[in-house]
């Protein structure tokens, strides 16, 4: 089982990038059983139907995908999807108040899972927030694999580069990419989460 957080700032467009990554994945790629693992009930929502434990709720979406929505403690709703479910990838949502290194560390330590980290950050707006933001953002940023500028067809040439340039500054390590999650994503984007992913548990998807 592979496991993917995506992290970012209120309205960076988590959700949205989130529920095209999985339809790639199950659609396009054929990796059959994908679960969202939502930190709180967010765009996507849930149903009613409480697995056992109440742990969790799932909304069955599209193919293989689930949405699961977290109502405790991370761990035992991780362990409760590995046995009720058996995904191939888990791709957290945590709110956009959340330090995706603090979760990922958690998972090595205890249930021995090595996430990718993917955080998105809002092109048009990065610069605005930055200076009363900045400590957050510098958190959720700094132990990313792969940084999206994402809103990107909304931003000046200008607030382009500023953004790229201060979250390298805040993160000297992870690639930065340019999306727009309401144009549609290059599917080389995906593509290399799952390159990510193949690199964290040593082998590969195809």
């Amino acid at each position: 089982m592979k496991f993917l957080i995506v992290g970012g700032f209120l309205g960076s467009g988590k959700t949205s990038f989130i529920l095209a990554l999985a339809r790639y994945l199950v659609q396009t790629r054929g990796i059959t059983k994908v679960a969202i693992l939502e930190n709180e009930i967010g765009e996507v929502g849930v149903d009613d139907r409480v697995l056992r434990g109440s742990g969790y709720r799932v909304k069955g979406m599209f193919d293989g995908c689930v949405c699961c929505t977290m109502a405790g403690e991370l761990l035992i709703n991780v362990r409760m999807i590995q046995e009720d479910y058996n995904p191939d990838w888990i791709i957290m949502e945590p709110t956009g108040m959340a330090f995706p290194g603090s979760i990922r560390q958690n998972l090595q330590d205890t249930l021995d899972i090595h996430p990718v980290i993917v955080c998105l950050a809002d092109a048009q707006r990065w610069q605005k927030i930055l200076k009363p933001l900045g400590h957050l953002l510098s958190l959720q940023m700094k132990d990313a694999d792969l940084i999206l500028l994402n809103k990107a067809d909304l931003a000046e040439p200008g607030e382009l580069d500023a953004a790229r340039e201060s979250i390298r500054e805040l993160n000297a390590r992870a690639e930065i990419l340019c999306t727009s999650t309401a144009e549609g994503i290059d599917s080389a984007v995906f593509d290399r989460i799952l390159e990510l992913g193949g690199t964290a548990y040593g082998t590969a998807d195809r």
